[in-house]
């Protein structure tokens, strides 16, 4: 496999990376939640992210804002959702790239948290961790364990940071 280059997504690349996502997840419900959050105030286009391999999109990252409800106090939050890497380059690490450069790039913008619902073997070798420990509470739904809701914690991260995660209105029908 070719070296593996991240760099924001452009309007040109869209076609694309729908069809990418799409054959990612077997569906395309995914890649309508990338057109939705695009079409939203939540879309963060820096942390919108390919990943090429020999000039071809290979994989794709999404950080949005979405909420964190702690009684009447609600707070702005990222989420990484979706990640995606096209089936004949899964496993050859285009993922961990596109990762690590997502989290990189969070951090260089002053983000303190990331969320993510997601397999904890995977995501803990990002220094995600269970959520539920630190005072964030996701709804799952009831075939995910508890330990799918993980935060990753950036050095602007507030250790009063809690609450419940509400996805915006971009999500609906997706979580």
């Amino acid at each position: 496999m070719g070296h593996i280059a991240v760099r924001p997504e452009s309007e040109s690349d869209r076609q694309a990376i729908r069809e990418m996502v799409t054959a990612a997840f077997e569906s395309d419900t995914e890649a309508n939640l990338v057109d939705n959050i695009r079409g939203s105030d939540r879309y963060v286009p820096e942390l919108s992210l390919v990943a090429q391999v020999d000039g071809e999109i290979a994989g794709f990252i999404m950080i949005s804002i979405i909420d964190l409800v702690d009684g009447q106090n609600v707070s702005a939050i990222h989420s990484v959702a979706p990640v995606a890497v096209t089936p004949r380059h899964q496993g050859r690490g285009v993922g961990s790239k596109l990762i690590e450069s997502a989290i990189a790039r969070a951090e260089a913008l002053g983000i303190p948290l990331l969320v993510v619902e997601g397999s904890p073997s995977y995501y803990s070798r990002f220094a995600f961790e269970h959520a539920l420990p630190l005072g964030v509470v996701f709804h799952l739904p009831d075939w995910a364990p508890n330990e799918a809701g993980q935060v990753r914690r950036l050095s602007h991260y507030d250790q009063n940071t809690r609450g419940r995660v509400r996805y915006p209105p971009a999500f609906d029908g997706i979580t």
